[in-house]
């Protein structure tokens, strides 16, 4: 009973001992908002090069990878059997617009037998049809002789906007099929489009803010920033371009576009990098560090240093992570000093030994931290 006793009286006089704790002022401030979004660089326009005519590829004028202007020559197919069918079809003209002279200089004999009363009435009708027939089938020749030029003209492919050429470009020999055998890939890579996801509150909150004041002019503090895979920051900033029309079923979110120059074509489609938009802010925002949080049974708890020098545990709700901070919309005041250092076994009641600090001295910052991209799945770690 005597050691019962004993063991009683250490485990109060432990309880007893003030516990060493830093804690930092609740901070109440017009806390600067910066999104980050996980986001990946796609081409602004993309197009798969076609031939319009049936042919084997006999030329080929460029090699994947090559940048290339609009017009330029990109391949060029066997022409053999369009040259053919273009005199085929001239010579099919010239054998009609000659039937038509003949019938012409006909119908001229009958105006004149008929005014002299030689013929009758109904020969001059059937020599009238008869040159109408003959006009329709030269005018039929000629739409054929165009359409053989226009065939000859397309075994000449030629690159339908600037860009650079995939390295997918089909070899010399190869088979093209009208309309459906793609012969090469070309892509727009500056400017670039990159794009990422965001949740229906955050799009409310940055369509209403996208980068304009409320006169039109442009917003000097609204940014929209890109890191790359290596942490690098991209020296150009970026706009909003598109929104999708709709948000996602499956999940919740809604797609959008920015647009980034790039001149030295760093960006490459099918690259991520991290997305970051800053220039919004919540006023009088009520801010707490993230290492004064505690997760249990799904509520968020934070310990607070009371003027009597011991704990409260306070139940919190968060709001938007800025930086080493999170927004608090309920659970504290703005005299609240919260532990941020000593909380392990901290309960309610217990008596502290209080080291105030400040922002400074915890290096607590509204800046977000760095990531590192997972290249493979495109998602932060």
């Amino acid at each position: 009973m005597t050691g019962c006793g004993g063991e009683e009286t250490e485990e109060q006089s432990l309880e007893d001992y003030p516990t060493k704790v830093k804690a930092i002022k609740v901070l109440t401030t017009d806390a600067p908002i910066t999104f980050s979004y996980s986001g990946q660089v796609i081409d602004r326009d993309e197009m798969k090069v076609q031939s319009k005519v049936n042919g084997s590829i006999v030329e080929k004028y460029v090699s994947g990878g090559q940048d290339v202007v609009a017009g330029q020559i990109l391949f060029k197919i066997d022409d053999r059997q369009y040259k053919s069918a273009v005199l085929e079809a001239e010579a099919k003209l010239a054998k009609s617009k000659t039937a038509l002279a003949k019938e012409r200089v006909d119908l001229q004999r009958d105006e004149e037998l008929w005014q002299s009363n030689a013929i009758s009435e109904q020969m001059l009708t059937n020599q009238r049809a008869t040159v109408k027939s003959q006009e329709a089938e030269v005018e039929a020749n000629e739409a054929l002789l165009q359409k053989a030029k226009d065939d000859l003209a397309d075994t000449i492919i030629y690159a339908p906007m600037s860009g650079r050429l995939g390295i997918d470009d089909v070899p010399v020999g190869t088979l093209a099929t009208a309309g459906s055998t793609p012969l090469a890939t070309i892509g727009l890579l500056d400017p670039v489009f990159v794009q990422f996801a965001v949740s229906e509150q955050e799009y409310l909150r940055l369509s209403r803010r996208d980068g304009r004041e409320a006169d039109g002019k442009p917003d000097p503090n609204f940014k929209i920033a890109l890191t790359l895979a290596d942490g690098s920051r991209y020296p150009y900033q970026g706009e909003f371009a598109e929104y999708d029309r709709a948000m996602g079923n499956a999940t919740g979110t809604l797609t959008i576009r920015t647009i980034f120059r790039n001149p030295d074509r760093l960006l490459v489609p099918g690259m991520y990098a991290r997305v970051e938009i800053s220039g919004l802010e919540i006023p009088n925002a009520m801010l707490v560090p993230e290492r004064a949080l505690q997760q249990l049974l799904g509520e968020t708890l934070v310990i607070v240093a009371q003027s009597d020098n011991k704990s409260a545990v306070r139940k919190v709700e968060l709001g938007e992570k800025i930086g080493s901070y999170y927004v608090i919309k309920s659970g504290l005041k703005p005299d609240d000093w919260v532990v941020v250092e000593g909380l392990t076994n901290l309960r309610d009641g217990m008596p502290l030994e209080v080291t105030q600090v400040t922002a400074k001295d915890m290096d607590f910052s509204f800046s977000p931290s760095a990531e590192v991209f997972d290249v493979g799945s495109g998602a932060n770690k």
